[in-house]
């Protein structure tokens, strides 16, 4: 298997500027990732995101830094590095939200990247990968879900 990058493409039944909102607003990313932050969606913003686990009551969080914002057409950020590092292709993953509109809705693809480029051992590699793609894999029909509430209410 190749633990090169993850790719997921999913329609939204919610316009590219919902999806958006969805996607770089601390208040929406709580709803869908469970993850409390606080930053402005500007590139070269860095924040924290924060876990916490409900049965143990132990927090868990990771830095990131937007690396790039089109509203309504892409929203990118760099994580998995470590706390006051600054995030660079060697030591962190890209994750890439692009938007497209489609028909009434929104085309979303996503990709995270750099797995290869962190420079883990492979049993390491191997583990985070298999850990992203599944949490992706959670965590994607949520941002379908949440921006479809949030057109649904307007």
């Amino acid at each position: 298997m190749e633990y090169g990058s993850i790719e997921r493409e999913l329609h939204i039944d919610a316009s590219p500027d919902v999806v958006f909102e969805v996607l770089s607003n601390p208040e929406h990313i709580g709803d869908w990732w469970n993850a409390e932050t606080d930053f402005a969606a500007v590139g070269g913003e860095t924040g924290v995101l924060r876990w916490k686990n409900d049965d143990t009551g132990e927090a868990q969080t990771a830095p990131f830094t937007i690396v790039e914002v089109d509203p309504h057409r892409l929203f990118s950020f760099r994580w998995t590095y470590d706390e006051g590092a600054v995030a660079g292709p060697a030591n962190s993953l890209l994750v890439t939200f692009e938007l497209e509109p489609s028909g009434e809705g929104t085309t979303l693809r996503f990709r995270e990247t750099g797995y290869r480029e962190h420079g883990w051992e492979a049993a390491v590699l191997e583990s985070v990968y298999n850990d992203h793609r599944q949490g992706w894999d959670f965590y994607l029909p949520r941002v379908a879900e949440t921006a479809q509430r949030l057109a649904a209410s307007r």
